[in-house]
């Protein structure tokens, strides 16, 4: 970088060390945001000029940090000696996300001194300008990790009992998750049904960030109690057990859609709204949207992939224990899917359509045994496999004091 008149130089060098000293040194309390600091600001003192000025600019999507720079006004040149810079830090400039926040500050005379970026609320990087090139300066904080307790009825849906409770949508995806093998959330959730929960919450100073990990959670419904319990194995697997040991995650899954609702059942006689008469309708009909993700939802291999006549783009699965499974009406296939291609449980196999003799955007699922239609709902599948030996012996230590904790925490 050619050299700068001595008073800029000097200016630099006064700015390095305050981004040092009071910027990166950890801030109390960490930052949830780019927020003013003391070389990323025009402020001055009342009836004093400011020396350096500051300008932000918000990525948008398909930015790269030399676009969102030369919107700010960096000379192609100068944004290139910035990115070199920040690579050879550390920075993964891959991490650059929409919405994210860039500042530069510049001296009165429109030279840039230093370029600021925070990829996440514990980590942010400062490249500023010296006689011997930029500078990058490194700020990490820890997260504050706190376990709370979350508890709630359901009203009207779960999503909106959740977010009555000002926690974000994200939590009910975690606990539907959990449970996702023993119960329908789609089809058997109730009005007056009970949750309860500790989680990891993480904070930068008092403000909430994101979750960590649910270590257990109890759903109530109907009388019946299901209980989740995180536990790492001793090779470090992670994953939620019932109280006595078992494995939450089964063979199959209850539902083949995450959170939509049951439009019509599974019955042997049901007016066919296209065709007229009574006919069987051996599915589960799942209303969504029009691009909405169908999982496989269990370990098999694709037998037939594409158009079948009224049942428009269809899937169909073949598992273990001799279990079939089909998806109707979608719109489109998911990637690489074709006959003979294995599948995993959870997998996007396809979306939400209307082909076929369709009425409107459903899934048509379908469950078959040993070559006979069965009631998706009512099966009951392969249980999960149970912990073991030493395993199971830490695991329910550790189960019993952490549902006694949710218990004393959130009172049924």
């Amino acid at each position: 970088m050619p050299r700068r008149p001595f008073l800029l130089g000097l200016l630099a060098v006064v700015l390095l060390a305050a981004a040092t000293l009071a910027v990166f040194a950890p801030p109390e309390p960490p930052r949830l945001a780019l927020a003013p600091s003391p070389f990323l600001t025009s402020a001055a003192p009342a009836g004093v000029t400011p020396s350096v000025r500051t300008s932000s600019v918000t990525l948008r999507r398909g930015d790269t940090l030399l676009t969102a720079l030369a919107r700010l006004g960096l000379a192609r040149r100068q944004s290139n000696e910035v990115a070199e810079a920040l690579r050879a830090s550390g920075a993964d400039l891959r991490r650059l996300r929409p919405k994210d926040e860039l500042e530069v500050t510049w001296t009165l005379e429109g030279e840039p001194i230093a370029v600021r970026w925070e990829p996440s609320p514990w980590l942010g990087f400062a490249a500023v300008a010296t006689d011997a090139g930029w500078e990058v300066r490194r700020a990490e904080t820890r997260p504050d990790v706190r376990v709370e307790a979350v508890q709630g009825e359901v009203r009207r849906s779960l999503f909106e009992s959740v977010e009555a409770l000002g926690e974000s949508p994200q939590l009910v995806v975690e606990l539907v998750e959990i449970f996702s093998s023993d119960f329908d959330f789609t089809a058997d959730t109730r009005a007056g049904d009970r949750f309860r929960l500790l989680v990891e919450k993480r904070y930068a100073g008092d403000q909430f960030v994101d979750y960590g990990q649910i270590l257990v959670a109890q759903y109530l419904s109907d009388g019946r109690m299901l209980t989740g319990v995180a536990f790492d194995d001793v090779r470090g697997r992670a994953a939620y057990y019932d109280p006595d040991g078992r494995s939450l995650k089964k063979s199959f899954l209850k539902s083949p859609l995450e959170f939509t609702r049951i439009t019509s059942g599974f019955t042997w006689a049901r007016p066919h709204p296209i065709l007229g008469g009574m006919r069987p309708h051996l599915a589960i009909d799942y209303g969504a949207p029009v691009g909405t993700p169908v999982r496989a939802v269990a370990d098999g291999t694709v037998t037939a992939a594409g158009w079948n006549g009224g049942n428009g783009i269809q899937v169909q699965l073949r598992h273990r224990s001799g279990y079939e499974t089909q998806y109707n009406h979608l719109s489109r296939l998911g990637p690489g899917l074709r006959a003979g291609v294995r599948v995993s449980q959870r997998q996007v196999i396809g979306y939400v359509g209307s082909t076929g003799l369709s009425t409107g955007p459903h899934l048509d699922y379908r469950v078959a045994k040993n070559g006979r239609f069965v009631n998706p709902l009512g099966e009951r599948f392969i249980p999960g496999e149970p912990l073991a030996g030493e395993d199971h012996r830490r695991f329910v230590k550790d189960a019993r004091a952490l549902v006694r904790r949710l218990e004393d925490a959130a009172a049924f």
